[in-house]
């Protein structure tokens, strides 16, 4: 894995924060997609700088957007740079400090490399492929916690949740009910990066999307984490569930959902 890459997405990451930093006390101009779903003036503007600085610096690869789509070529043979300009816009609507940009590159089908910037705690999460990963100049390393009942996990629920409460509830309620407690932030990209970093233990959602989990994915894998599907088969930006952890708990991760599953 080209190390440029990794630093390009740093830059951009950074540049997008800096856009939501400007945007943060003022009209945020927000539009909804959905009855959950917003959009702002910010989450634009800050991919079309991101989509901007890519096209003039790699203009063969292709792009996978939030707001504006896939465009460019087909093959991900080039590259294909997977972007979230705000994930928590809820978050950012309402002043909650809890959002990011996410911004993660992908090459013949694998990713390779990823960053995520909290603009509200000045963090850059950043991970590559053989390279580790960081929180600004800190080596990320998940948690030591080897058991469930002594975790803290984080989650979220998906825009549609009102369609799928009594699956969304009955996840919450099973692992409050298995582990130390349970947090819902509102971030996805955050939400692995705390994992990595060792501030929770686990993460688990259901209807995500590439953008959502792209960067978050390989830097949680470099600090030593794993992340699977709710069955625990080997997971995909593509897929549409993320069951994430320090390594040590995923069995008992995997099992309360799989226990669920059969309860139905």
């Amino acid at each position: 894995m080209e190390e440029r890459y990794l630093d390009f997405a740093i830059e951009i990451a950074r540049a997008a924060g800096n856009v939501l930093k400007h945007y943060m006390d003022r009209e945020k101009q927000v539009e909804l997609k959905g009855r959950a779903n917003l959009v702002t003036v910010a989450d634009k503007e800050a991919e079309a700088l991101i989509i901007r600085q890519i096209r003039e610096r790699y203009p063969h690869h292709a792009i996978l957007a939030e707001e504006s789509g896939a465009f460019g070529p087909s093959s991900t043979g080039e590259g294909k740079w997977i972007i979230d300009p705000l994930d928590g816009t809820t978050n950012f609507a309402h002043q909650y400090p809890f959002f990011c940009v996410s911004i993660g590159f992908e090459q013949a089908g694998e990713i390779l490399c990823g960053a995520v910037y909290d603009p509200c705690r000045d963090e850059m999460f950043s991970g590559g492929r053989g390279m580790g990963s960081f929180v600004n100049d800190q080596r990320l390393r998940v948690s030591d916690v080897d058991r469930l009942g002594n975790a803290l996990i984080m989650t979220g629920f998906p825009y549609g949740v009102r369609d799928k409460i009594k699956i969304a509830m009955s996840q919450f309620e099973a692992f409050m009910i298995e582990s130390q407690g349970v947090r819902r932030g509102g971030s996805a990209a955050l939400d692995l990066c705390y994992t990595a970093l060792g501030r929770v233990d686990g993460f688990w959602e259901m209807d995500l999307h590439p953008w959502d989990t792209a960067a978050g994915f390989v830097i949680l894998e470099e600090a030593g984490g794993k992340v699977t599907d709710f069955p625990g088969n080997p997971f995909s930006v593509y897929g549409k569930q993320i069951v994430a952890s320090n390594g040590k708990i995923h069995a008992e991760m995997v099992g309360v959902l799989r226990n669920l599953e059969s309860g139905r």
